[in-house]
């Protein structure tokens, strides 16, 4: 990992930032809506706010030994993947678990955070544990994204569809058209440096990039609905032989969820069941589905490299003109009082929503993952998953850059993911 040298009250300050954020975006959740596991991919409200807290607990306090630990058996009920720590409480068994309630994981925020608090006003205490400590932030920004993602899907199993936040929608910005032109270069690719990133951004180097054009745009819902109208889902010269076998198994027909009701498209959001808008970006896309809406369109998906190239520039060219970036921020619909929904199509790069590329997620050359457990963050999930850029409405703006790489397997749907074409 990559960070940036802050000083302790300003690292004291982004620490009580991010966690007032997460109480922020859980604090219309009911205990009984904190302890929900729709799928084995999810996890209940009440583990990402505990896991979130072990981890400081974990790779900080821990090494004190002044500090008590709050309940040793925390180590393993919210330890997620990091075998070197210890063993792990199963996954998909974590909502089955109705102890502790919300009460004392909130407890347990609380205890944890006035002991690092405290630590955090020694100027040694926080250059020792630095880098530790802008991973955990980090980290739990990751998880706020996990929460709004994973109670929206326990919302949508639910027959009575009920919403996260009822707040109006941010005004939409309908599809430009425009495209992106770029010559062939040998792009520069992976973190610069100078600010924090995670270890797959790493390291940075050249790579050439042919010639090339990306769609200013994400395509709208008005866009997929004809892919859709045009027997889309029905076509299997569309789809690659994995993504035709999960759509006769899952029986896809339409994005996740969408509901066809009294003969109109409704699409259900964190605010609500609505119709579905032409002029909004879909959204809740798989790999197959994007990678067969781009067959479909004559077109295909840009190489995460393109997609990292085209970003920099243009943010290059928006500095120059003072451009106010004008993606969609989780932090900012929630500052703004809107709902939590993709509602533009054109703007920036990054934000409004994830996007998939072309590139499977595997090392750059020369990579090495850290040692020790934080080593195991990235590099152990490089098999059998696609990288997605720019983030979307559930991410923080400040977390997000042009070199982050997120990503999935190719049939995960429930993150905000979406489209933007290449050729």
């Amino acid at each position: 990992m990559s960070t940036v040298v802050s000083p302790p009250q300003q690292l004291s300050s982004q620490y009580r930032g991010v966690r007032e954020f997460t109480q922020r975006i859980t604090a219309s959740l009911t205990p009984e809506d904190c302890m929900v596991q729709s799928m084995d991919d999810a996890s209940p409200v009440r583990w990402h706010l505990a896991h979130t807290t072990w981890f400081f607990e974990t790779f900080i306090l821990r090494s004190d030994p002044q500090y008590e630990e709050y309940h040793e058996q925390f180590r393993y009920l919210f330890n997620s993947y990091y075998n070197s720590v210890g063993e792990q409480f199963p996954r998909p068994r974590r909502g089955t678990q109705s102890r502790p309630g919300l009460d004392e994981i909130w407890r347990y925020r609380r205890y944890v955070d006035e002991a690092l608090l405290e630590r955090m006003q020694q100027p040694e205490f926080v250059e020792r544990h630095r880098d530790t400590l802008v991973v955990g932030l980090n980290h739990e920004q990751q998880h706020q994204e996990l929460i709004l993602t994973d109670i929206k899907h326990a919302f949508a199993t639910n027959p009575l569809l009920p919403s996260f936040e009822a707040r109006p929608f941010a005004p939409a910005a309908p599809a430009s058209g425009r495209w992106h032109r770029f010559g062939e270069t040998h792009g520069q690719v992976g973190h610069p440096g100078r600010t924090f990133c995670y270890d797959n951004e790493l390291p940075r180097h050249r790579v050439l990039l042919p010639e090339f054009g990306i769609a200013a745009d994400l395509v709208t819902c008005g866009e997929y609905r004809r892919f859709m109208q045009d027997d889309g889902y029905r076509r299997p010269e569309l789809w690659l032989s994995m993504g035709w076998d999960t759509v006769q198994r899952q029986g896809w027909d339409a994005p996740l969820y969408w509901r066809h009701r009294d003969d109109r498209w409704q699409m259900f959001t964190l605010a609500g069941l609505v119709p579905v808008e032409d002029d909004w970006p879909v959204c809740h896309i798989s790999y197959f589905e994007a990678d067969a809406y781009a067959r479909w369109a004559g077109k295909r998906l840009p190489t995460e490299f393109e997609w990292e190239y085209a970003c920099c520039r243009l943010a290059a060219e928006d500095e120059e003109d003072r451009t106010e970036s004008q993606g969609q921020f989780a932090d900012d619909l929630v500052r703004q009082g809107h709902a939590l929904h993709p509602t533009q199509a054109a703007g920036d790069m990054c934000g409004t929503l994830w996007q998939w590329t072309a590139s499977a997620y595997h090392a750059y050359p020369g990579y090495r993952p850290p040692p020790g457990a934080i080593g195991e963050y990235n590099g152990k999930f490089m098999c059998n998953q696609y990288v997605l850029r720019g983030g979307s409405v559930a991410s923080s703006r400040g977390h997000l850059r042009p070199s982050y790489r997120n990503f999935f397997p190719p049939d995960a749907r429930w993150q905000f993911s979406g489209i933007r074409l290449a050729e």
